[in-house]
Formats: structure tokens, C-alpha cells, sequence
């Protein structure tokens, strides 16, 4: 129990050394690619996003949906790939290879699909190397670019906003 309090503090002080190095610089490309992280326990209707997608007329096989869930022993078959505290080691270190290539890809959006300040989660949308980062939750707001103040239930008014705030930016 100590050593999991410890370990929550090592990634949590990685979070904060990412976010005081980072410089948002977001270009005016049109976005191609798309990025969704949420949390299993808030939102879990991975298929609204694929229609919502396909509604903006994004079609790229590069899409990527990923979720998070706090259960360690979870098998989530309806989803393309789900991590897990397992997958995290300390100071930051990811030990899931899908997680990292998650990472490391140049998404043109990241969109940061929950609510609940999560370190894990807070992590991987600190690390990603996404040019426009859309978030949901204001207990942070370094980590995004672009905050969309909604309940993840409300996906319906998420959507009219995501997309009006895509036309003010001239990313559609």
C-alpha cells in the first residue's frame, strides 16, 4: 500500500517535469489523425467516436481509441487496446509496448476523454507526442491545449462543441 503511494508520487513528479518542459505550439494543419484516451470507469461507448469520426469525414486507418481501467485482471475484447496500473512502472516508465507506440505517435489531436484526475491517465496525455491536446477536465489545465467542459456522459454536446471549436480553428 506505501509502495503504491510512492509509486503514484514518482509518476506524478514525472507528470509535472513533462508539463513545465512543454511548449504548445499547435500548427494549422488540418487534423487527419485522432487520438482518444478515456477512462472505463466514466465513459465507455468507444463507438460513439468511430461514427462521430466518420460524421467529420476523418477516415484515417491511423485512428487510435484507447482505454484505461483500474482493474488489472480486466479483458476488454470490445476494445482496440486498454491499459492498466500494471502497465506503469516508476519515474514514468511504461512497460506496455502498444502504450508507448501510443505515445510516441504525431497524432494531429489527442483527445482526452475523462473527467477524474488520474496520474495514469494525466501521463499519457503529458507524454503524447499529439499536436492539438483537447481535454475534458480542468484539474490540470497544462495538459491541454483546448478544454471542453463537459460530463463524459454528454458525449452528444461534446461533439457539437469538438466540432465548432474545430471551425473556429480551421482544423476541419
Amino acid at each position: 500500500m506505501i509502495l503504491k503511494a510512492f509509486k503514484t508520487k514518482s509518476n506524478q513528479k514525472y507528470v509535472n517535469s513533462l508539463l513545465q518542459a512543454r511548449k504548445a505550439a499547435v500548427n494549422s494543419k488540418k487534423i487527419k489523425t485522432v487520438a482518444v484516451l478515456f477512462n472505463e470507469d466514466e465513459f465507455n461507448d468507444f463507438e460513439s467516436f468511430r461514427a462521430y469520426f466518420k460524421e467529420l469525414n476523418l477516415t484515417s486507418p491511423k485512428h487510435k481509441i484507447v482505454a484505461f481501467t483500474d482493474d488489472d485482471k480486466f479483458e476488454g475484447s470490445q476494445w482496440e487496446s486498454y491499459f492498466s496500473p500494471k502497465d506503469f512502472g516508476w519515474k514514468g516508465k511504461i512497460n506496455n509496448v502498444d502504450l508507448q507506440s501510443f505515445i510516441d505517435e504525431d497524432y494531429d489531436v489527442l483527445i482526452s476523454y475523462y473527467k477524474s484526475d488520474n496520474v495514469l491517465l494525466n501521463l499519457i496525455t503529458a507524454a503524447s507526442k499529439a499536436n492539438l491536446k483537447v481535454g475534458l477536465a480542468r484539474t490540470d489545465e497544462r495538459l491541454y491545449d483546448l478544454i471542453i467542459d463537459v460530463n463524459p456522459k454528454n458525449f452528444e454536446i461534446f461533439a457539437i462543441e469538438f466540432r465548432k471549436y474545430l471551425n473556429i480553428l480551421k482544423k476541419l
